[in-house]
């Protein structure tokens, strides 16, 4: 492992990290709901269930869930049905169109933060093809015999960028969060929002490993 290829490692997580997913319309589902605070608790739910796949591919652990054919199964199929039930809770909330007044930067405490952190981690480490992609694509980029401490360094750096991306994300929509309360503005985002997710719940559902 050279220093030149980490650096081709990065430029291809950042590309990589920049196509929109369904982490992305978690955090934006989030942000617009709860706020900035949500968004970033949100994202860090994201990174932390990266950091925890990618230090489990980097111990051999994922593999083992991969070869575990019935594992791996069940992983997907949660993943497909929490996608779609937060799908489903964002078309439902465009249909009534009822939204509590907000000022302001919503407070993240108690509750609140956790369901971001919750959403956003669960989300993620029920997506197989994160997994896959610790597996798959980390070991392109280096050479055999390897140390762990390479993988460990690429697997957490993904993560690392995923989380810089988001956090821009979030201040991003927060910025906009005036405009995108407005009742109109929030229900055609909101029901734009849950068909992304139930789309992506249905390509994760008719993909095989």
């Amino acid at each position: 492992m050279t220093w030149s290829k980490y650096g081709e490692f990065l430029i291809f997580a950042v590309v990589l990290i920049l196509i929109p997913g369904p982490d992305f319309a978690v955090v934006t589902k989030n942000t617009i709901a709860g706020g900035r605070r949500r968004g970033r608790w949100t994202a860090l739910g994201v990174a932390t269930s990266n950091l925890v796949q990618g230090t489990a591919a980097a111990c051999g652990l994922g593999a083992l869930i991969l070869r575990a054919q019935p594992v791996f199964t069940a992983i997907k199929w949660a993943g497909v049905v929490y996608l779609a039930y937060l799908g489903a809770q964002a078309i439902r909330s465009a249909i009534r169109g009822q939204y509590e007044p907000v000022g302001g930067d919503r407070p993240a405490a108690g509750g609140r933060a956790f369901t971001g952190w919750r959403q956003g981690f669960l989300s993620n480490i029920t997506n197989p093809k994160v997994l896959v992609f610790y597996l798959a694509v980390l070991p392109q980029f280096l050479g055999p015999g390897v140390a762990i401490g390479w993988l460990l360094t690429l697997a957490w750096s993904h993560a690392v960028l995923g989380l810089a991306y988001l956090f821009v994300l979030t201040a991003g929509i927060h910025g906009a969060r005036d405009l995108l309360l407005r009742r109109k503005v929030r229900r055609s985002l909101d029901a734009t929002t849950g068909a992304v997710l139930i789309g992506f719940s249905a390509r994760l559902a008719t993909e095989h490993a």
